[in-house]
């Protein structure tokens, strides 16, 4: 016999189509109806627009993300001997902070427990990356995840199906609806897997700039207040820094390129704005996780974060020392002019990334993990016409022609503003607290 609904999607609907907010008992049903398939997934597409278009009250936000946590199970820290602590970024190009992030906040005393994802477009995804390291594997049971944890302090992997399900289904179909910039749905989305992941404290790296799906600073704003309010709801420690994503962070940009940059910036080496930023959120996420009177800069350069990351990789399948995957065909790609470079755009940086093989157009696909992109020289420093700017790399040598084209009109070459200085966003742009 069928169930008897409680409520009709026709109706929730028209409600957020009018403009109204919806009640707890109608958010909580349409989240569970749709996880069990009661609602069909083009009524969910309807919903899913009318609330891109119409909004949440945070009320609403706060219940429609605690349906999704309801919707599966939460997991539990508590045995842990250390406080826990992550870090999640909205995405961006060359953003590799949290592979050397995780082990340096482990070696200072907390525990990370990082469920990452998977690229889509130009932004890379963690897994991705890490996937390029030799028998790394993304996927572990609870236990397994628990059982790093102990030994080492981090881990780094996929979420299990059984974390917020409904989150799965809803974020497949906003990709394909056109509803991904909902800040709604992305607040809910992002939160729903980090409380239920959890973990006490979470620092939030919300990305602005070409290169970011918040291109304005004001809306980056406004989503890391929706995402801090939903946390605290849920009494999660949480904060938020508003980083820049105009120009593509440190000089690489695909899967083993961006790790073997990370290994760089746990040896004591590797790109000053990397660095820089993984000080600042190690700092943020041991105030955050009660730990005081320990300098991450140390544990970076002493080398006990790296001691951390190859515990992890091991801990998870890999070999630490096996050589990363390399690129079939290289191409160089000179400057042409002569001058300072003013302005690198990140989305054509990423784009061109994403066309050499390194990104995916759709969930499943499979990913070049060689594939991607070396930057020579940075917004600021002086280059000389026809000298190397950027190295693509790809083991599908026709991929070069779509990548050049991407790259058309990337960077801009000029003389310096008398001031001295470049029209660019700071590194971190604002931090928030409430």
């Amino acid at each position: 016999m069928a169930q008897t609904e409680r409520f009709s999607a026709v109706e929730i609907i028209a409600a957020k189509r009018n403009g109204s907010v919806l009640t707890d008992p109608q958010i909580d049903w349409v989240i569970e109806a749709y996880t069990r398939g009661a609602v069909a997934d083009e009524q969910m597409s309807a919903l899913l627009m009318a609330i891109f278009l119409n909004g949440m009250e945070l009320g609403e936000i706060s219940r429609w993300t605690d349906a999704m946590i309801n919707s599966g199970e939460r997991m539990n820290w508590s045995v842990l001997s250390r406080p826990t602590v992550d870090k999640h970024s909205t995405g961006g190009v060359g953003d590799k902070i949290t592979l050397p992030l995780a082990p340096l906040v482990a070696a200072c005393g907390a525990a990370v427990p990082q469920l990452s994802g998977r690229g889509l477009g130009h932004t890379g995804g963690t897994l991705d990356k890490l996937e390029s390291i030799p028998g790394w594997r993304a996927s572990l049971s609870n236990q397994e995840m628990l059982k790093v944890l102990q030994d080492c302090g981090a881990v780094i992997c996929a979420a299990g199906d059984g974390l917020a399900p409904a989150d799965k289904k809803l974020y497949a179909l906003r990709d394909v609806t056109a509803t991904v910039e909902a800040i709604p749905l992305i607040a809910s989305s992002i939160m729903s897997k980090k409380i239920a992941e959890g973990t006490s404290a979470l620092v939030l790296d919300i990305k602005t700039g070409a290169g970011a799906f918040m291109k304005d600073p004001q809306k980056a704003k406004e989503l890391a207040e929706v995402m801090i309010g939903l946390g605290k709801r849920a009494g999660v420690k949480t904060l938020a820094l508003v980083t820049a994503m105009d120009v593509p962070l440190g000089l690489t940009a695909g899967n083993a390129l961006e790790v073997r940059e990370s290994v760089e910036v746990l040896a004591g080496g590797g790109p000053p704005d990397i660095v820089e930023l993984t000080i600042l959120f190690a700092q943020e996420m041991l105030e955050l996780a009660g730990i005081k009177g320990i300098d991450p800069a140390t544990a970076l350069k002493n080398g006990k974060a790296m001691d951390v990351w190859r515990q992890m990789i091991k801990g998870q399948g890999g070999d630490p020392d096996a050589k990363l995957p390399v690129a079939k065909e290289t191409l160089i790609v000179t400057a042409e002019s002569s001058g300072f470079i003013l302005g690198m755009d990140a989305m054509k940086v990423g784009m061109a990334v994403w066309r050499l093989g390194a990104g995916r157009t759709r969930q499943g696909e499979a990913v070049q993990l060689a594939a991607g992109i070396e930057i020579h020289a940075k917004p600021g420093e002086r280059i000389k016409q026809g000298a190397p700017l950027f190295t693509l790399h790809t083991d599908t040598p026709e991929a070069f022609v779509r990548a050049q084209e991407s790259l058309v009109d990337s960077v801009v070459i000029g003389d310096l503003p008398a001031s001295g200085k470049l029209d660019r966003l700071p590194l971190v742009v604002e931090r928030i607290t409430h």
